[in-house]
């Protein structure tokens, strides 16, 4: 049977309290790949997804890719935003997230709509090969819990299948640096300021803008790149 939703298209509340106890389940066992101990919410999944809504051409499709789609909140937004031909590559490696992207494919009337042109791979992201080409990225991933050299190895591969002029746009958590100096022990500390340098890196070369979303738990930013066409 089909899902159904509030008449604004959000969530009910027992389903979003279903996609946050999965969420929560896996963050407790897997909280490294995980990142968080909730889904995005709404203003966040929707600044996200800037760049599926304002296209340059309005008549052309997009090729997207979702990195970490988790339970599917932002991929909700992401769906919602597609248009005739648009296509959507989702990836996440857990099997449990997996499963539950497949079961919203199935019965939820958000994303059955564009089924067919979705594809949901359990895989890392960089195991996908260099031989794809994607209009926008979205990335979900927690760069704050992976190391220098993990970070800058899948930024490199963000920008080998990012088509020239595409979008990329990730999000992070604010102040989460600042509390590990506090309170984290000294090489957590010091693996996430390294990492978050590779970060500052990449938007000092290629960011064209940087958003706070206050109405999330926690609280993130978010960080817009653009390929340049040259």
């Amino acid at each position: 049977m089909a899902a159904t939703q509030s008449p604004s298209g959000s969530l009910r509340p027992d389903q979003r309290l279903r996609d946050v106890g999965l969420f929560l389940r896996q963050a407790l066992r897997t909280f490294r790949a995980t990142g968080a101990i909730a889904p995005s919410g709404p203003a966040l999944a929707n600044a996200l997804t800037r760049f599926v809504d304002e296209r340059e051409d309005p008549s052309a499709p997009l090729t997207i890719l979702e990195a970490g789609a988790g339970t599917g909140a932002v991929s909700r937004a992401i769906v919602r935003h597609m248009r005739a031909g648009d296509t959507l590559d989702l990836v996440e490696p857990n099997s449990h997230f997996v499963g539950h992207l497949a079961d919203l494919l199935a019965t939820d009337p958000d994303f059955v709509r564009v089924a067919d042109r979705v594809t949901v791979h359990q895989a890392l992201v960089t195991d996908l090969g260099p031989d794809r080409r994607f209009d926008v990225i979205v990335s979900g991933l927690p760069f704050a819990n992976f190391t220098a050299e993990e970070v800058r190895e899948i930024l490199e591969y963000y920008f080998t299948v990012l088509k020239p002029g595409g979008h990329l746009s990730f999000f992070g958590y604010l102040y989460t640096k600042e509390v590990k100096a506090v309170i984290a022990p000294r090489e957590d500390y010091l693996r996430q300021a390294r990492s978050s340098w590779v970060v500052q890196e990449w938007v000092d070369r290629y960011g064209i803008g940087t958003e706070r979303v206050l109405p999330n738990i926690p609280p993130a930013w978010i960080h817009h790149l653009r390929k340049p066409t040259e």
